[in-house]
């Protein structure tokens, strides 16, 4: 297809998109458990953000001046496969040309009943900037366990902006930010609102779940995702990925990878060409001070496992459920097996949390959790396997 011609073609897109980012929001757990290319070196340099001054928009930020500051940056994602189209937006990482978005825009892992052994990327991906200038990105890898891909464009006549990405572990509710995207193709478009919860848990595109999202009340709709979040330091603290909808359009519910899980994926891919999770084989439910009193348990809070996969790294370092399943409140649970209340050293309050810890190890590193059972605490160490596709 002619470059002239693609992103004409990728009018219809929404239909291709709905299944991945008109989503639900699924609470944490870590399934199968914890779920809870070429190879291109980079040197993946910083990029010194230009002062964006905090204004009086109403929200805490100078949107108008994040817009201006950061719109060179960001640009329009078109994706053409034998037999569809599909589009979204990203943006400019690095000044050779490294291009951040969501895996789903370039892969065929929005469509229904796809596998994750069956994803494959795009024929052809192309990507606009604000000036117009259209041109061909090549796909350097993609991550389906974050929902993240890197392009790479290396046309000459190309003027990259890169934008400065920010931690997303400082990120607080009610802290304001602005989305920047191609919202049904509408190159450039400005929304802006807060944050409106953390550590939210999504769907990917694998058994596993996207731990530590953001979510946010700026406007999210079809062809915001792989576009930036930003803060009113003009930072990205996320990528947009989905929206919860009743209605298939943006209900002001809308949620971000965070910056930090996307970019441990981006060098792992440039410098790899592909990603490994560090994997312990366990599906936890949360303690609760309720719970506990119920089940008249020694811990008020900490992880319960819930199931383990058999010859994973859990089962071979003695975790273990318990025997019966039990009904409390709104749920089933085994309240007899092994607890995890630390990590590492670190207190461990809930499921969510012990995922969101481990999601950043690797294979082969040893995790050191201390574990209640029957009232009796001892300390246990796992070698993380390599989390399955």
């Amino acid at each position: 297809m002619p470059r002239s011609a693609s992103f004409a073609a990728i009018a219809g897109f929404v239909a291709g998109i709905v299944a991945a980012i008109v989503t639900v929001a699924v609470a944490a757990s870590t399934g199968a458990f914890d779920g809870s290319t070429n190879v291109v070196q980079s040197s993946l340099p910083s990029v010194a953000p230009q002062p964006v001054t905090a204004g009086a928009s109403g929200h805490g930020l100078d949107a108008g001046a994040i817009y201006r500051s950061r719109i060179d940056g960001v640009v329009t994602v078109a994706s053409v496969f034998a037999s569809s189209e599909s589009g979204g937006s990203g943006f400019v990482v690095s000044s050779d040309g490294l291009i951040l978005t969501n895996a789903h825009v370039v892969t065929n892992s929005a469509d229904t009943g796809v596998q994750p052994q069956d994803v494959k990327p795009a024929d052809h991906v192309y990507v606009r900037f604000a000036d117009g200038d259209q041109v061909d990105a090549t796909i350097v890898g993609y991550d389906l366990f974050a929902d993240v891909a890197v392009l790479r464009v290396t046309d000459p006549n190309v003027k990259l902006e890169p934008v400065p990405l920010g931690d997303s572990s400082t990120v607080t509710v009610g802290e304001p930010v602005a989305a920047i995207g191609s919202p049904f193709l509408e190159a450039g478009s400005l929304s802006v609102g807060v944050v409106s919860a953390i550590n939210r848990s999504l769907a990917s595109g694998t058994a596993f779940q996207i731990p530590g999202a953001i979510q946010t009340d700026a406007a999210i709709n079809h062809g915001n995702s792989g576009g930036p979040l930003f803060d009113a330091a003009g930072e990205v603290i996320g990528i947009n990925a989905q929206i919860q909808s009743t209605s298939g359009g943006g209900e002001g519910v809308g949620f971000a990878v965070p910056i930090d899980l996307a970019e441990r994926a981006m060098r792992q891919l440039v410098e790899t060409g592909h990603v490994s999770y560090g994997w312990l084989g366990v599906r936890l439910g949360t303690i609760t001070p309720a719970i506990a009193d119920h089940f008249h348990l020694p811990v008020r809070h900490g992880a319960l496992i819930e199931d383990v996969t058999p010859g994973g790294p859990a089962e071979q370092a003695g975790l273990v459920v318990g025997d019966q399943v039990e009904h409390f409140q709104d749920g089933n649970l085994r309240p007899g097996g092994d607890v995890i209340v630390q990590v590492d050293g670190r207190a461990v309050t809930s499921s969510d949390q012990f995922v969101r810890l481990v999601s950043t190890r690797d294979p082969g590193e040893v995790l050191h959790l201390k574990v209640v059972r029957g009232g009796k605490t001892r300390m246990v160490d796992v070698t993380l396997g390599t989390r399955p596709v």
